[in-house]
């Protein structure tokens, strides 16, 4: 997939199998992947921390193949999931960042320039989530008022 804000094409990733099988080698039921999820939720990590901590520690390479629900269900069926969608949470903290890189760096112009996309970015999934109702109506992208709740 091509990248958004550059002329480059992209690195090409891998795919998963077409067949679905069931995996041999994994010994956990359904309902131990969901507590193994919902008590790695309640020490703070994210959906995609979690899937790459039970796929490097137990074993487990796709959640949904075995329970047949994603991770970001199984925490919303919880009432583990955060207010804030994890990749714009991502975002947000990167511009927080880049902000604070600009206090104290005011004519560095590629970081304004990262800031910029990294800000458009931030609007267009905002706009996305409240048209697919993951985020309420009058939610609004302030980076001063963000700052002081992820900080």
């Amino acid at each position: 997939m091509a990248r958004m804000y550059s002329g480059r094409k992209g690195k090409s990733g891998s795919t998963k199998p077409s067949k679905a099988t069931k995996l041999s080698w994994i010994r956990y039921k359904p309902k131990e992947i969901e507590l193994l999820i919902a008590k790695m939720a309640k020490e703070g990590k994210t959906s995609s921390q979690i899937g790459l901590f039970l796929r490097d520690v137990y074993g487990i390479p796709d959640i949904k193949q075995i329970s047949g629900k994603r991770i970001t269900a199984i925490l919303k069926e919880k009432n583990l999931l955060s207010k804030i969608p994890e990749d714009l949470m991502a975002l947000i903290k990167r511009s927080i960042a880049l902000r604070k890189h600009l206090e104290s760096n005011k004519h560095d112009m590629p970081a304004k320039r990262g800031l910029e996309l990294t800000e458009s970015k931030i609007r267009k999934l905002v706009k996305y989530y409240k048209k697919s109702k993951k985020l309420e109506k009058d939610w609004k992208y302030n980076p001063d008022k963000i700052r002081l709740l992820i900080e």
